[in-house]
């Protein structure tokens, strides 16, 4: 396979540029295939603008994900799939690493194995920079929220099949105290809301104003949807994101600890403030 340069990744250590060479291999991309330890083999979703198999360097996480765990010596295969199918990926251990993950509560239950929680199945990562989850409303429609999700109960509420929200959300949800309508995914969702299938839906609204924008969608159909579209304030929370590890694998104890390194190392070179910015300028 040949090496494509708009694979490859970079970052700054010490003050001196390391770049990382990428692959197109099997069902998505190989990184640092030289790397000391094992392979590491992570699935991840399109959830622009934090990462998207289509989007400019792949989305900051994407970037952010392959320089730390090269850094740490590690080869690197990265697979993108649709959302459920990863988490299932990783909770029966035919993957390594889910990624990005919110916090995942302890009571959270599988979707995958009857009985078990995610947190048994999963180890998380210390916490890196993510976004606000929020509720959306149609523009210009009034709402009685002030921040209680108890003013909402009985409300219709579009959500995407598998994710985590925040767990008053989520515990509410589970609790049976709104009418739930799922989506397969963020694009679906902002259309149940559009066209008035629910009165909410909930979710990251820069995720979903970009889904559409980087959609297939007609521009016409693109430009009712944005429009159509107004965040309910105030958001519910600030979510950090997580790496989610198999705990089917053996040696995830030694790749948590040097995930864990990473982290700390690049957050106070200021190396993952560098890869924020890089990717949101370099893709504009």
């Amino acid at each position: 396979m040949t090496t494509h340069a708009s694979l490859n990744v970079g970052y700054f250590k010490q003050g001196k540029y390391v770049m990382v060479q990428g692959e197109q291999y099997r069902n998505g991309y190989l990184y640092n295939k030289s790397g000391d330890k094992p392979l590491l083999h992570l699935v991840t979703l399109d959830w622009p603008p934090y990462i998207g198999d289509q989007l400019c360097n792949k989305g900051w996480v994407f970037q952010f994900t392959i320089s730390l765990l090269a850094d740490q010596d590690y080869p690197v295969y990265v697979e993108f799939l649709p959302w459920a199918r990863a988490v299932k990926a990783v909770e029966s251990g035919r993957a390594d690493i889910l990624f990005p993950e919110y916090f995942i509560e302890d009571a959270s239950p599988s979707d995958n194995y009857q009985g078990k929680t995610r947190r048994e199945l999963l180890a998380l990562s210390n916490a890196y920079p993510g976004g606000e989850i929020a509720l959306l409303k149609r523009r210009g429609e009034s709402d009685s929220f002030e921040g209680n999700l108890n003013a909402l109960k009985g409300a219709t509420i579009g959500v995407v099949r598998g994710y985590q929200n925040t767990p008053e959300f989520d515990a509410m949800m589970d609790n049976n105290e709104f009418v739930i309508v799922e989506a397969v995914d963020d694009l679906q969702l902002v259309k149940l809301l559009v066209g008035k299938r629910v009165d909410l839906i909930i979710g990251d609204p820069k995720v979903l104003r970009f889904t559409v924008s980087y959609s297939d969608l007609a521009k016409s159909e693109k430009v009712t949807l944005l429009r159509g579209l107004e965040n309910v304030e105030p958001a519910l929370r600030y979510n950090n994101l997580y790496f989610a590890l198999s705990k089917a694998k053996p040696n995830w104890r030694g790749v948590l600890n040097d995930i864990n390194k990473g982290l700390y190392l690049f957050k106070n070179s200021g190396e993952t403030e560098r890869i924020i910015e890089m990717g949101s300028s370099e893709c504009y």
